[in-house]
This record gives structure tokens, sequence and C-alpha cells, in this order.
């Protein structure tokens, strides 16, 4: 119980559309040992979330007790995924475990070539996905595996040309994953067999066209950002290209679609942008003082998203006008020793000087939110690199009209 926090954090709200807020709103937070990049998940009345300390936490999603945690060899920066008994999440000691829902105990643990990073921004490892009683599951030494979900012995794997650090998605039978040497396959979920390819356009700096974080399956496309500056669409059954738009930095934010809708965030361009999902013709963008790696979540005709600066943001789908912001612990402590009261960079702080290093390391002390938001009814759940897990009411953010 020592690492709850229920405390009080002021909520900025910017006043569009007749909404209203208190000075101050109640949640809890629990504080992790390490940065927490890992997306939440639910399960009953548990939180499930990793951390950079090397765990994986079962917290009460009502005021977030600890009930359990299981510590691995590495950090776990994958997100977990739920079924039936098991919990099932990654590493980067380079294994996928499988571990028991109500006691944290060990069911299973499968063990890849290894994990490795590309540099310091490369900052997620494959998480997995399951269908049809198969566990799928990337890893750095490019194989992309399928595991019997009840005892993770290995039906079949498949070789990609890099890294695979993208969280793969599933489409009825087919399985969609990305490389780091800018490959996208379509496979069969069944046996692994390669149904196509597509390889990312590239660019000058980046001819790689790296695919880092994941990719998004509709009925008939499918999205994903690369470090080509591309947001492509792909047409799910040939592979071929149906659009792709270039922006001006990497796309790490795995695309979310809401209606006819896509949502994504910007690297260094530093934006949240919402684009027609079947032209690719932008419909409104937000600008941003820092980066969005973390994905987008759709309630209520709100989109909310985290960004580098320790803010999450909720934008009007229609209008791309910021309802509200939260801001993260270490964001408010942190705030101003980076930005000044514009939100611009201090003129003496350089994010890719000869510093970068440190930089970075200032960055993410403002509480960074690299996890996606879960909601879950009238609560929103996100981790943050200050190290904690937080919990917002949503009922209390923003009264009705």
């Amino acid at each position: 119980m020592k690492n709850i926090r229920p405390v009080f954090y002021t909520i900025f709200l910017v006043t569009i559309c007749s909404f209203t807020v208190r000075a101050q709103e109640s949640m809890w937070r629990y504080e992790t040992g390490g940065r927490v990049y890992s997306s939440p998940a639910i399960a009953g009345d548990k939180l499930l979330i990793g951390s950079g300390d090397s765990c994986l936490y079962a917290l009460n999603k009502y005021d977030g007790s600890l009930i359990w945690k299981y510590r691995t060899n590495g950090p776990v920066h994958s997100t977990p995924e739920v079924s039936n008994s098991n919990v099932y999440f990654s590493s980067t000691d380079g294994s996928l475990y499988a571990v028991d829902i109500n006691t944290g105990s060990l069911s299973w643990r499968f063990l890849s070539n290894g994990e490795r990073s590309r540099d310091i921004w490369d900052y997620y490892i494959s998480s997995p996905k399951l269908s049809n009683g198969l566990v799928f599951w990337g890893s750095a030494d490019s194989c992309m595996y399928a595991l019997n979900e009840a005892n993770g012995k290995q039906k079949w794997s498949f070789k990609a040309e890099d890294i695979i650090h993208a969280t793969p998605a599933i489409a009825g039978d087919t399985l969609f994953i990305g490389d780091f040497n800018g490959n996208l396959y379509a496979l069969n979920t069944e046996e692994g067999k390669l149904l196509w390819s597509f390889r990312t356009i590239g660019d000058r700096y980046f001819p790689k066209g790296e695919i880092q974080k994941g990719i998004s399956a509709d009925r008939d496309a499918i999205y994903f950002g690369s470090r080509d500056y591309n947001i492509y669409s792909i047409d799910r059954k040939s592979g071929r290209a149906l659009w792709n738009l270039k922006e001006g930095s990497w796309v790490i934010s795995t695309p979310t679609f809401h209606n006819n809708m896509l949502f994504y965030g910007t690297s260094d361009t530093h934006e949240f942008v919402s684009l027609d999902k079947l032209s690719g013709k932008v419909l409104w963008r937000v600008p941003l003082p820092m980066r969005v790696y973390g994905s987008a979540v759709v309630n209520n005709e709100i989109v909310y998203f985290g960004c580098f600066d320790g803010i999450l943001r909720g934008v009007d789908i229609i209008s791309g006008e910021i309802q509200y912001r939260f801001r993260t612990a270490g964001s408010i402590e942190n705030y101003s020793r980076v930005f000044d009261s514009n939100g611009k960079f201090h003129p003496d702080f350089q994010l890719y000087g000869r510093d970068y290093l440190e930089s970075e390391k200032a960055i993410h002390a403002l509480g960074s939110i690299l996890s996606t938001p879960l909601v879950d009814g009238d609560k929103i759940y996100f981790g943050s690199s200050d190290g904690g897990v937080y919990c917002i009411d949503l009922t209390k953010v923003c009264e009705g009209q």
C-alpha cells in the first residue's frame, strides 16, 4: 500500500462549447520503480501494466492498491494481453511470459534469441496478441513467433529481415507485422505462410523506413506509421498501397481509427493529426510542444492521447479543439526546467544538441506519456515516465453543458 498516492493535481481545461471544469480533481497514482512505457490492460477488477523496473503489476483498478507483481530480468515495455486465466507480456530479457492472472505465479516462459534496441528512441518492444488458442509475438531476433496459448510451445516462426518491435495486428486468419527494415508482412495465422509483403518508401535520412510500434487493421485496410516520415494505408487483401501521407518527422504512434477518421501523433513536428481514413486528407492538426509516440483512444466523441511533455489531452474529434489537459506529477514539478511560459523550449535547451542524452533525461523527467490511455467506464488509466500509473475520473474532469 505504500506506493499508492491519493493526490490532488490541477487539471487545466480550455473552455470550449460550454464545457466547465472544477479546479482540482482527485485520482489515484501508483508509483513503480521505473519509467512506464507500457499501456494498461484490464481483467475484472485488475489493472495490468508493465514498468521499466522489470515488473508486471496487477493493481486494484478502483483504488490502485497492489494485488501482485511479477519480476522479470529486464524492463517490461510491452503491453499485457489477457486470455482465460493468464496474462501474457514480454520483457527486454528476451522472453515472453504467461503469468496466472489470479496468483501472479508463472505459468510458462518462452525465450527468444535475445532482445536489443536500435537507438535511445526505440522505446517499445513487441506486445503479444492472441487468436484461436495461439499467442503471436515478435522479437528483436527478427522472428515472429506463434506459440500455444496453454503451454508456450512453438507452433511456427517467421524470419523477418530485421528487429521486430512492432505489435502485430490480426484480422480474420491474417496477421500483419512490421520490421526495422521497412517491411510489412501479411502472414497466415495457422502456418505462418507469407501471403504478401510491402516495403516502405524510405527517406534520404531514414532509407529503411523502419516500422517501429504497431499496425491497425480495419475491415478493408491496414494503417501504420514509419520512420520514413510517412503514414500508410494498405489494402488488406492485396498488400497494395491505397494512399500515403508524408509528415515532417517520424510517425511512431500506431494509428487509431473511429468511424471514417484516423488519429495519430508525430515525432519532431510535434503534432496530433486527424485524417479521413479513406482518402488520407487532413481534417485537422493540433500543434504540441513535444512528440507523441503512444496511441490515442476515443470515448464520447473525445480523443485522448499523451505527449512527451507529460500532459494527457482530450480533443474534440470533429473540431480538433482541446477540451482539457491533465498534467502528470513530473510535468508539474519539472515543466519550467524545459519550457518557458509560452510552452517553447528555453533558449539554452537543445533537444538534439551535443548533450542530447541529458536532454532526453530532462524530457522524461516531465513525466512523458508514451503509454496509450485505456478507458474503462468513467475512468481513464495510463502510465508515465515519472514511474506513475494514473487513474482519472472522467466524470469529474468535464461537467456537462
